[in-house]
């Protein structure tokens, strides 16, 4: 009996989920802080690649914000390394303030994977575009131009939408309330976060 549960162990990753209480974020093995940009992805990659290759795994995040790109690529990192190593639960934690490209980071775990601190916000806004288009030449040139920013922007929504779904999925919040939201600056504080369904417990 006992050799079958652990051949069950070694092949599911559904058997290293379930509730985690304080005890197992004490030691987190990548911890990051500040603007998510390339120096923080330097970091992290650093961290993964020397953190257990079985079991538990916490990262310990606090940022104000930063490149949407840069959270995009760490939170593939964490997709590809759950995906190869069954063996290994990759779980966030949130610490203080889980702002916007933060807020990107996260969406690629599973909701049974993110934890905040108590009082953490997590803060979901729209993209931002800061961007001075200049018409000048010929027509079809000038065409061009625009129609090439006008595809830089739809596609950024596109990609921005993706994300705010992998957030939301399986919760209690829906793209329409995200999407009315976000422009504003929506803030969510962790026990809210948690009763609305997008994390799986406040530490």
């Amino acid at each position: 009996m006992n050799d079958v549960v652990l051949t069950q162990t070694l092949a599911s990753p559904s058997s290293l989920d379930g509730p985690l209480d304080a005890k197992a974020f004490d030691t987190p093995r990548i911890l990051l802080a500040g603007p998510v940009d390339y120096g923080m992805y330097t970091r992290f990659r650093n961290q993964l690649d020397q953190a257990p290759g079985k079991g538990l795994v916490v990262i310990e995040l606090s940022t104000l914000g930063g490149d949407p790109e840069v959270a995009r690529m760490m939170g593939e990192d964490v997709r590809f390394h759950s995906d190869i190593n069954p063996e290994r639960r990759i779980v966030f934690l949130g610490k203080a303030a889980i702002y916007s490209a933060g807020a990107t980071f996260m969406s690629f775990f599973a909701i049974p994977n993110r934890y905040l601190t108590r009082g953490t916000r997590v803060m979901i806004h729209e993209r931002k575009m800061d961007k001075t288009l200049q018409v000048n030449g010929p027509l079809t040139t000038c065409i061009a131009s625009v129609k090439a920013v006008l595809e830089e922007l739809e596609h950024s929504i596109a990609i921005q939408n993706e994300g705010f779904e992998n957030l939301v999925r399986g919760s209690q919040i829906s793209m329409e309330e995200v999407l009315r939201r976000a422009p504003e600056n929506w803030y969510i504080e962790a026990q809210d976060a948690k009763a609305k369904g997008i994390i799986a417990g406040v530490i």
